[in-house]
């Protein structure tokens, strides 16, 4: 049951510390590969879509090879150390403190000026922000907060819990293998957001980093979703949120996305929320009209990121409750 602990206090390290700029991040690191492996790759005489293919090859093995090695090192001293090490390693794959500071410096720029909030909402999504009224800033903070949650906080701990289960019944460290494939998610959703572009250099180059990234987070999308609507009803006495609507809207557009995972949680988020995420927005100077999620009962208003971080903060501790109860009935069978 050491995993679970491991697993646990990553998540309680991450809470209280979020991710220092002065500790040298993994996620970076994987970015540095994925630039190396892109260079490397695209001189080789194979069309753009192997060269991306061979690309993630190469950053999964590195990834892999590297906690692999690192763990064997780690092996050879104290229990302790080794169970430390564990602990910081998966501890930078969670980023529930990081989504919840970067969205509450834009609720709090809010209460100073448009300008200010613009430049903060403006470093957690992709969309031109100089143009965008309060209920716009809302909007795109409340989509990132959905999004994030499944990319940055469930979807790792759910790759952590499948495979630290995996190594159980391989007769493997749970602790090794947990880790690992935590560490080997982060590293597909790093390529996904340097190579999952839809224009001309990476179309075809970041179709293999974008499809499996689609495909890690299929599940962890979907829990993420069910966990926001859970989590409505928990915190309807404090925030009003609305469990019944966020179910409704979960069912009807959880599918008015570009993207087939994104939707779910934004739909659960909108729902709870009783406000409309989507719509149109600002790319590069061009304007791109999306589908709407939800329905706009109230308008987007600075207090509804602050309700969207605290059903974040609920959902992934309901989460982190589901994984942990699946693993011990699975520890024990």
């Amino acid at each position: 049951m050491s995993f679970l602990l491991i697993l646990f206090s990553a998540c309680l390290l991450d809470l209280l510390l979020g991710d220092p700029r002065w500790l040298p991040h993994p996620v970076r690191i994987i970015g540095r590969v994925a630039l190396l492996a892109e260079f490397w790759t695209r001189k080789l005489p194979v069309t753009a879509q192997n060269s991306g293919r061979l690309a993630v090859f190469i950053v999964l093995c590195s990834t892999g090879g590297a906690c692999l090695g690192l763990f064997f090192l780690l092996s050879f001293t104290p229990q302790p150390f080794f169970l430390l090490g564990a602990l910081l390693i998966l501890y930078t794959t969670v980023a529930a403190r990081d989504l919840v500071r970067h969205s509450g410096q834009v609720f709090h720029a809010l209460a100073i000026d448009l300008e200010t909030a613009r430049k903060r909402v403006s470093m957690i999504v992709g969309r031109d922000t100089d143009q965008l009224d309060e209920a716009g800033i809302v909007r795109a903070c409340v989509e990132s907060v959905a999004e994030n949650m499944s990319d940055g906080i469930v979807a790792p701990l759910f790759w952590a819990v499948i495979g630290a289960t995996c190594g159980q019944y391989l007769n493997g460290s749970p602790i090794i293998w947990g880790t690992t494939a935590a560490m080997m998610y982060k590293a597909v959703n790093t390529m996904d957001s340097m190579f999952g572009y839809k224009n001309e250099r990476y179309l075809q180059f970041g179709s293999c980093a974008a499809r499996l990234d689609d495909l890690v987070n299929f599940l962890p999308a979907r829990i993420s979703a069910f966990s926001l609507v859970f989590a409505a009803l928990v915190c309807r006495p404090v925030y009003h949120s609305d469990m019944k609507n966020s179910f409704r809207v979960l069912v009807r557009d959880r599918q008015q996305h570009s993207s087939p995972n994104s939707g779910w949680p934004e739909a659960a988020m909108a729902g709870a929320l009783r406000v409309q995420l989507g719509g149109e927005s600002l790319y590069f100077g061009q304007s791109t009209k999306k589908p709407t999620i939800g329905d706009s009962f109230v308008s987007p208003q600075a207090h509804h990121i602050f309700q969207a971080n605290a059903l974040v903060l609920t959902a992934s501790l309901l989460c982190l409750f589901y994984f942990g109860i699946l693993y011990s009935l699975l520890f024990f069978l």
